[in-house]
Parts: structure tokens; C-alpha cells; sequence
């Protein structure tokens, strides 16, 4: 997680992910190429990691399964602004170097009161539940349906919220 995405309690869905998930660690830098936990985790043979990035080579969860049977999937997802998300890979050339995933979706972003660059851009939370489906359809997850419907209603509160606020 960027330093200001970290700052922002009010809006942060990468705050909202992380108190969401079980099994979610929250890393917060710019630079994460010494950082001993994430090489931990990237140098254990027990895992095979990810990073969620949209790129011309990228993994399209849609259409190609990842992972292997025998290895845990982890997967770091980068909660940042593009332009930020952009330096955070470029700086941290351990997390650049794994293979890319992304996917593909019809959903409009409910976070309405924060403009995205592209229409097809989603919050970290509504990327989170794309992913998490996709993982329960390739049977690398076994989430019950119930969770996955009821996971964004924490982030829609906030931004029922925060359009409130406004008012």
C-alpha cells in the first residue's frame, strides 16, 4: 500500500481489503526491495506469487487458470493511485519481476465520488472480489457465496457515507 493511500482513513478500500480478508497482509512503502518479510514470501518454494497488474502480458484470470497444485498462490495487490502504482513497481523490482495477472469485468466502480482514469478501473476492494470469484471458480479458494455477496457492503456503507457528507 502507497504511504498516502495508508494516510486515508476515511476512503482507504485498501484498508477495508485487508480488515476483510483472513489471510491479507497490509505492507505500506514505496520501495519494497528490502523488505525482509515480502522476500520471504517470494523466496518460498512453497509459493507461487503474483502481482495484480493490468499489462499487455498479463494472466487474464477470465481465461487461464494460475497457480499449481502443489504451492500456495499468493497474490500482491497495490493499492495506490495508477501513477503511484506505476512507481511502486518500477522501485520495487522484486514485486515487478513476478508474473502479472488481471481479468476482465462489465462492472461500473461504485466508488462514484472518486474519479478513475479509465472506465474499467475498479477500487482495490471491488478488484479484490473480481479476483476472489475468479479464484473460487479455478477452485484455488473455497469462499462461501454469502461471503463473497456481503464482501463489498462495508465499502458501499462508506460510500453511502461519504455521499451523505456531501449533501
Amino acid at each position: 500500500m502507497h504511504p498516502k493511500e495508508f494516510r486515508k482513513t476515511k476512503n482507504g478500500t485498501g484498508h477495508f481489503t485487508n480488515l476483510s480478508l483472513t489471510n491479507c497482509e497490509l505492507h505500506v512503502g514505496i520501495d519494497f526491495t528490502d523488505n525482509t518479510h515480502i522476500n520471504a514470501l517470494l523466496e518460498n518454494k512453497n509459493n507461487h506469487c503474483f502481482v495484480l497488474y493490468p499489462s499487455k502480458s498479463s494472466i487474464n484470470l477470465n481465461e487461464k487458470k494460475i497457480g499449481e497444485e502443489k504451492r500456495q498462490t499468493v497474490l500482491f495487490l497495490i493499492d495506490s493511485t495508477w501513477p503511484c502504482s506505476r512507481a511502486m513497481l518500477k522501485n520495487s523490482p522484486n514485486i515487478n519481476a513476478l508474473p502479472k495477472v488481471s481479468f476482465t469485468h462489465t462492472k461500473n466502480s461504485a466508488f462514484i465520488f472518486k474519479e478513475q482514469p479509465q472506465e474499467y478501473c475498479l477500487s482495490t476492494m471491488e478488484s479484490t472480489l473480481c479476483i476472489l470469484e475468479l479464484l473460487n471458480k479455478h477452485q484455488l479458494e473455497n469462499i462461501p457465496q454469502e461471503k463473497l455477496k456481503n464482501f463489498l457492503t462495508p465499502f458501499h456503507k462508506m460510500v453511502e457515507y461519504q455521499l451523505s457528507c456531501n449533501q
